[in-house]
């Protein structure tokens, strides 16, 4: 019998988050946009400042003593990443500034290195942006074909489309693991087994998944996982590249300079071996130890309890907007995680938004880097709520008081 995680002391927790204390407009501050950027806990604000104030120096260069700490600690972030999602060496984690930039690095490195005139790439129409268009801009750089996965009116990949565009041979598979408009959680496990079924490398945009479960590369199997810490309580600008160390050694390099190269002459260089071969320049060492200390704080909360508290409440939040009737909610996914996202009828969702910023609730409107999903449901916009462990269902009510607000100024301006 499962065992059921421990609660989370969420007033304790909240003390961890000072930001969470303060009022917008006068008002106390409901932030319900963590699918955004979430906050940063005290733990790595401390770790940040420490690593300015007694570390400050670069990375695998120098032999003095800053140097040879500063290069110890982003290493041990990097097997500590590693750690995180049971990779089978630190040498598979790249460190880049995000989501977006691991997939542009995996997408300049096919576009240059790996595919050729008529070959077929595969995405779906739920992806965000980032995991869009950087695979156009390699099949137009390469002449190769991009192939969508279409959605279901649920706001499910259509697996039976799936399956009959993998039999058209793409050279990979961009996928999504939770939609970050619908909240739909892809089955992953099943589409990753179907796509190297037909020897079709799987890359993995986890970047809303990370808080919502458990994430094991090897259990999944697939070839490359991006994610991106500023959505993990880490500071912006950093993030990860996951990959198969045997895929990344066919990689070409996607950046050029300082810390990737071998030898260099005049006229050649030859690469470092990976992960240094596609991480030039000077990394943000800062960033890289803020992500391990989020690591850190996110495990000393006991990572089934943040995800038992994650799904309690989107849960709660996606009931609450049911039970409305001047609303529609996008999507009915059979598994809905981090993301619900709705239109309040004849109003705009940037006039929502707007309108409940004025009463302190923070939610994000517009077409989230995803307007061909919106487009999908005849859409340009919608209103998307994305709570975290910390948030409250008191803030929800908030967030339901608001709608009722602004759902009565609407009838009075008729």
């Amino acid at each position: 019998m499962m065992e059921t995680p421990a609660q989370l002391d969420i007033e304790a927790v909240r003390r961890d988050f000072p930001i969470l204390s303060r009022q917008v407009h006068g008002r106390p501050l409901s932030y319900l946009d963590n699918g955004a950027t979430a906050f940063v806990p005290e733990a790595v604000l401390a770790a940040v400042g420490e690593q300015y104030r007694a570390y400050q120096a670069n990375v695998h260069r120098g032999v003095h003593y800053l140097s040879e700490q500063s290069t110890a600690r982003v290493e041990r972030v990097r097997q500590q990443v590693a750690d995180f999602l049971n990779a089978e060496a630190p040498e598979e984690i790249i460190f880049t500034s995000g989501a977006t930039e691991s997939i542009n690095l995996v997408a300049r490195a096919f576009a240059d290195g790996i595919l050729k005139p008529r070959d077929r790439l595969l995405v779906t129409e739920m992806e965000h942006h980032s995991n869009l268009v950087p695979w156009q801009e390699a099949c137009r750089r390469a002449g190769a074909a991009l192939d969508v996965v279409p959605v279901t009116d649920a706001g499910e990949l259509d697996i039976e489309e799936l399956l009959r565009l993998l039999d058209a041979g793409p050279r990979l598979l961009a996928v999504t693991w939770v939609s970050n408009v619908l909240g739909t959680v892809n089955p992953l496990p099943q589409i990753v087994r179907m796509a190297h079924a037909v020897g079709c490398p799987v890359l993995i945009d986890a970047a809303q998944a990370m808080r919502h479960g458990p994430v094991d590369v090897r259990s999944l199997d697939c070839d490359f996982l991006c994610f991106s810490g500023h959505k993990m309580m880490a500071p912006t600008g950093v993030g990860v590249l996951y990959g198969k160390r045997r895929r990344l050694e066919r990689l070409p390099p996607a950046a050029f300079g300082g810390g990737m190269i071998d030898e260099v002459d005049t006229q050649r260089a030859t690469w470092a071996e990976p992960p240094f071969k596609f991480e030039a320049g000077t990394p943000n060492i800062t960033g890289i130890v803020g992500l391990g200390a989020a690591l850190e704080y996110l495990q000393s909360l006991g990572l089934p309890a943040v995800y038992a508290r994650e799904a309690e409440l989107i849960a709660y939040a996606e009931a609450q907007l049911q039970e409305r009737g001047d609303l529609d909610i996008l999507g009915a996914p059979a598994r809905r995680a981090g993301a619900v996202s709705f239109n309040l009828r004849g109003l705009s969702p940037y006039d929502v938004a707007k309108l409940l910023d004025q009463l302190g609730v923070a939610v994000r409107s517009g077409h989230h880097c995803a307007q061909p999903l919106l487009a999908r449901f005849g859409l340009t916009g919608a209103v998307r709520v994305t709570p975290a462990f910390y948030n409250t269902r008191e803030e929800i009510d908030a967030l339901m008081d608001g709608l009722d607000r602004i759902a009565a100024l609407s009838q009075r301006s008729l």
